[in-house]
């Protein structure tokens, strides 16, 4: 057997160890070491790379940011944060047709700004907003499919720790991602309520109304929510102005939210302890997939998997914008079946190397170069300049050609196709990463095993499964309408890069 087919046949005995309920860890740690020992012909290079390989996975400073942002997440649960942006959502939309299931969407992606997990979110605006909603008359279909989907904001609305693991992966700023992430997460929001709107208006028993709260009430249940403003502009903001990096914004987040959890008086000793105690563990699951997905990667690149995909997709044709709709088709398949971090981490290596040799043709390097010709002559004609040369620049500018390297000389500006390149391949990983992201998000709500279903649903013992897959449908198709939207238009995601 070739190492090509190996590499192959690695895939089915992955998914079947999978389905056989291991541990998805363990699952890619096993195919990998498998894998190496059978194509190397010797167990000896396998064990020493156990020893090589975990220090050099868990030795990496970018991962050190994971567990405080984990940590971040469960003092801002414990910080009394969630009632607070549930009270003031609810103050300004409840009286509205379906407004205090707005509001959840919108507490919902307000707590996900400080906690980063979808799980987390999901859970914890469960706990406050579905009293509410079934107090007000929602029904409970309505009512799990609403913050089932809310949920999902907590992996989309930066800080995302699944945007981090992607990062890493890809070799990617992290700080840029975040941003990339700010405005699909505001989309998503948006969404949501839409959703509500036009579902309240399909099925009006499904929703209650309440009364109108005095606009000073409002007022004072805006100002409420100033800590989660200060963590967030304090993480995403810090990290983006540079005052800190990632792992510095996280801990920042982290000490931030647990002075306000402390103030709060929900911040026990005890409490404290089961926060670390819950974080470690939330670590150590996904260090192991991480470590897991190392060896496996490891295998895959020795095979030359992932390089033959690249060729083979390159080789048939297709355009960049099929290709990716191919792949988005995958997360989305796949997505019902098994959780996001294992998704990236295990697909990511295998797709990102296919995606990054397409061109999407987001940067054109006449375009780049008559920018920057265009700032050199806003301050003045270089000197030595001569009026034919001037002409022949501004010629070149106005019919959208390249400009020739006596142009540039001219002008001294130095823009060539390798930083036009670089600037391409960036700009494709940040736009693909949160495509994925988003895609990935949709199985989380997705029947039939949507994580977040379940979650919320444990919470509501008297809602059947089956009311909540029917109403949260809905979602799913804003979510696909969403990611129609930014693969049509990546100027969305790359907004705020340009």
């Amino acid at each position: 057997m070739s190492m090509l087919e190996l590499g192959i046949w690695s895939f089915p005995v992955l998914l079947a160890l999978i389905f056989l309920r291991a541990p998805i860890g363990l699952a890619m740690m096993l195919c990998g070491i498998g894998g190496l020992w059978l194509a190397l012909g010797s167990p000896d290079v396998v064990l020493a790379r156990l020893k090589s390989e975990t220090y050099s996975t868990f030795s990496s400073y970018s991962l050190s940011i994971i567990p405080i942002f984990l940590l971040m997440g469960q003092f801002a649960t414990l910080s009394g944060m969630s009632s607070a942006l549930f009270k003031a959502a609810e103050s300004w939309l409840g009286h509205r047709k379906g407004g205090v299931a707005m509001a959840s969407v919108g507490a919902c992606a307000g707590f996900g700004a400080i906690c980063g997990s979808s799980l987390a979110t999901a859970a914890t605006m469960s706990r406050v907003a579905l009293p509410e909603l079934r107090r007000n008359g929602y029904s409970g279909g309505f009512s799990t499919a609403t913050l089932a989907a809310g949920g999902t904001l907590g992996i989309l609305i930066p800080p995302s720790v699944i945007l981090v693991i992607y990062a890493i992966l890809t070799e990617q700023n992290i700080a840029k991602l975040f941003l990339a992430a700010f405005i699909p997460g505001l989309l998503a929001a948006l969404g949501y309520m839409l959703t509500i709107s036009l579902y309240v208006r399909r099925h009006p028993e499904a929703a209650g109304m309440r009364e109108a709260v005095p606009y000073a009430e409002r007022l004072r249940a805006l100002i409420d929510v100033w800590p989660v403003l200060l963590v967030f502009g304090l993480v995403v903001g810090g990290i983006y102005l540079g005052w800190f990096t990632p792992t510095e914004g996280a801990a920042v987040g982290a000490a931030g939210t647990g002075l306000i959890a402390l103030a709060s008086g929900n911040l026990t000793w005890h409490v404290f302890k089961q926060s670390i105690i819950q974080t470690a563990v939330a670590t150590a699951m996904i260090f192991f997939i991480v470590l897991g997905a190392s060896f496996y990667n490891g295998f895959l690149a020795l095979t030359q998997v992932p390089q033959e995909l690249s060729n083979w997709v390159v080789d048939m044709g297709l355009s960049p914008f099929m290709v990716l709709s191919l792949i988005l088709l995958f997360y989305l398949i796949f997505g019902c079946l098994m959780d996001s971090l294992s998704m990236i981490l295990l697909t990511i290596p295998i797709f990102f190397p296919v995606i990054s040799v397409m061109d999407f043709g987001f940067v054109d390097l006449a375009a780049m170069q008559a920018e920057a010709a265009r700032e050199v002559l806003a301050v003045g004609i270089p000197e030595g300049m001569t009026q034919d040369m001037l002409g022949s620049i501004e010629a070149a500018i106005a019919s959208g050609v390249e400009l020739t390297r006596e142009q540039m000389q001219a002008l001294d500006i130095r823009v060539t196709q390798g930083m036009a390149n670089r600037i391409e391949a960036e700009w494709v990983a940040i736009w693909f990463g949160i495509l994925v992201l988003i895609v990935v998000e949709v199985g989380l709500i997705t029947p039939p095993v949507g994580m977040n279903l379940f979650i919320i649903n444990s919470m509501d013992k008297d809602t059947p499964m089956m009311a909540t897959y029917k109403a949260v449908i809905w979602f799913v198709a804003s979510d696909i309408v969403r990611v129609i939207l930014l693969v049509m238009f990546p100027a969305i995601t790359l907004f705020w890069l340009y």
